[in-house]
C-alpha cells in the first residue's frame, strides 16, 4: 500500500453509491468494501481500517436508521461530510428488455427513492442488502427476468446493461454521507457539529435546550426526533449545528443542556461539506 494512502471503509459491494461517496471525498484512498453496517462499525474499531463512509440520510428518503443507532452506541466520531447526488438506473442483462422484467431488486433506500416508478413498472420490489451488490446478484445468478436499482458506475463495473436512467423519484436526490474516525477533528473555523441529547419528561424541556443554542447564537441545521426504543413515547433528539465542539459558545450550550438533566452524546465536529444541493 502506497505511504500516507488511507484504508477507507463502506458498506456494500464494489460499485456501490459509498464507494462513490469515497471516491469524491478524497483525493486518494484504498477502499474495502463490508456486507453489513454493523461489519464497517467493528472494522473502524478494531483498527482493521482507519476511516469509514456512511450514509447517513437522503433527500427524499430520510435518515438512514441503522447508520443513526449504531452512531449512538459506538465511540467512533464523525470527521467529514459529503453530499452526493444520486443517479439511479434500472439494470439487467444485456439481452433483457424492460418488458421481460418481473422482479426488480435494491436496497430498501433506492426502492424508496423510486417508488413511484416501481408503481408504474409492475413489477415486484424486494430488498436487498446493497444497490451494486443487486446488480452483481442478478448476473452471477443468471436472473433473466430480474433487474437492480443501482448507478451506471455499477453497470458498467458488472458488465450489465442501462435499461433506462434517472428513475428517482425526484432529480434532487441526494445523499448525505459521514466520514467516520476513532480520532476527532480541530476546529478549521468552518466546522459543524452532531450530537444526541434527551429533553427530559418535564413540561417546557424541549423549549429550554434549545434556547440554550438561540442564546449562545447558534445555527441549527438539523433537528429530529427519533424513538429511543427503550420506553413507550420516550424519545431522543438528533441535532446538527454550526461550530465546534470545542468553540466557548458551543462548550457553553453543551454544559447548560448537561445543567438541564439532558443525556448528551458527541457525535463528531466536522468541515461543514461546501457542496452545494
Amino acid at each position: 500500500m502506497e505511504k500516507n494512502i488511507p484504508v477507507v471503509g463502506f458498506q456494500g459491494e464494489i460499485g456501490a453509491y459509498s464507494e462513490k461517496a469515497i471516491n469524491l471525498y478524497f483525493s486518494k484512498a484504498s477502499s474495502k468494501a463490508y456486507k453489513t453496517f454493523s461489519d464497517l462499525f467493528d472494522a473502524l474499531e478494531n483498527e482493521q481500517i482507519e476511516l469509514a463512509i456512511l450514509p447517513i440520510e437522503n433527500s427524499i428518503e430520510g435518515s438512514v436508521t441503522e447508520s443513526y443507532e449504531l452512531l449512538l452506541k459506538s465511540k467512533i466520531t464523525v470527521v467529514g461530510e459529503i453530499n452526493v447526488k444520486i443517479e439511479h438506473c434500472l439494470i439487467s442483462h444485456h439481452d433483457t428488455s424492460k418488458d421481460d422484467i418481473d422482479v426488480i431488486y435494491s436496497h430498501t433506500q433506492a426502492l424508496g427513492q423510486c417508488k413511484a416508478y416501481l408503481k408504474n413498472s409492475g413489477c415486484d420490489a424486494v430488498t436487498t442488502y446493497d444497490t451494486a451488490g443487486s446488480v452483481k446478484m442478478i448476473k452471477e445468478k443468471n436472473m433473466k427476468r430480474a433487474a437492480a436499482i443501482a448507478s451506471k458506475d455499477a453497470a458498467k463495473l458488472y458488465d450489465m446493461s442501462v435499461i433506462e436512467e434517472n428513475i428517482q423519484d425526484h432529480e434532487d436526490n441526494f445523499t448525505r454521507f459521514f466520514c467516520l474516525s476513532k480520532i476527532p477533528t480541530k476546529s478549521t473555523g468552518n466546522d459543524k457539529t452532531s450530537i444526541v441529547f434527551s429533553a427530559g419528561d418535564v413540561a417546557g424541556s424541549l423549549y429550554k435546550a434549545l434556547k440554550e443554542f438561540a442564546d449562545g447564537d447558534i445555527n441549527l441545521t438539523k433537528l429530529e426526533s427519533r424513538l429511543t426504543r427503550k420506553k413507550a413515547w420516550e424519545y431522543n433528539f438528533y441535532l446538527d449545528f454550526e461550530g465546534h465542539i470545542d468553540d466557548e459558545n458551543c462548550k457553553k450550550a453543551i454544559q447548560e443542556l448537561v445543567n438541564l438533566g439532558s443525556l448528551v452524546k458527541i457525535l463528531g465536529s466536522y468541515p461543514r461539506s461546501n457542496d452545494k444541493l
